[in-house]
């Protein structure tokens, strides 16, 4: 693909990151999450949220970037340091989001935005990357991709509350890479 690309994400982008998040978790999660949750992702909500996390990170070390066709936005990774109470922030980093547009799937997108990631967290010195994925089947495609490339379940296990009220509980699994610096 000769006109793909990642960048750091703008403000700008924040409807267009919204619109991905939206269409990747429709297609990903359709069948497990509520309505009303898959319809707030693509909200002016969603909107003013990605907006902020562009223009003010909780740290330094906090990062969106989008993966582009051209001038499309076409997927997106946000990290940043790990708030796992068994981790350390200093070192441990987590990839928070990584979506690509359904029907631009399997073009490198994905790649090129965990390796874009991966070199930004090695210039923040962490050392290791891990993120939580849906168990059950629900992020098989996601769990596949990512070890292929490496990544591993480090045995961590935890339900993900939705709503905070136990209506929406999503059991989850960590996964992890080992990302020192490069050689």
């Amino acid at each position: 693909m000769a006109d793909a690309s990642v960048r750091t994400a703008l403000p700008d982008d924040a409807a267009s990151i919204a619109s991905v998040q939206a269409a990747a978790w429709r297609a990903a999660y359709g069948t497990l999450l509520p309505t009303e949750v898959l319809e707030d992702l693509g909200s002016p909500v969603a909107h003013d949220q990605w907006r902020e996390a562009v223009t003010t990170p909780p740290s330094p070390r906090h990062r969106v970037l989008v993966a582009l066709t051209g001038a499309d936005i076409v997927g997106f990774a946000a990290f940043g340091p790990s708030e796992d109470s068994d981790l350390v922030a200093m070192v441990d980093a987590e990839l928070t989001a990584l979506c690509v547009l359904p029907d631009r799937i399997r073009q490198g997108h994905g790649s090129r935005l965990v390796n874009a990631a991966v070199d930004h967290l090695r210039g923040d010195d962490f050392q290791h990357v891990r993120v939580w994925l849906a168990a059950g089947g629900v992020d098989d495609r996601l769990h596949a991709f990512l070890a292929g490339a490496g990544w591993a379940e480090d045995g961590a296990r935890r339900e993900l509350d939705l709503h905070g009220d136990g209506r929406v509980v999503v059991p989850q699994v960590r996964l992890h890479a080992a990302i020192g610096a490069a050689p």
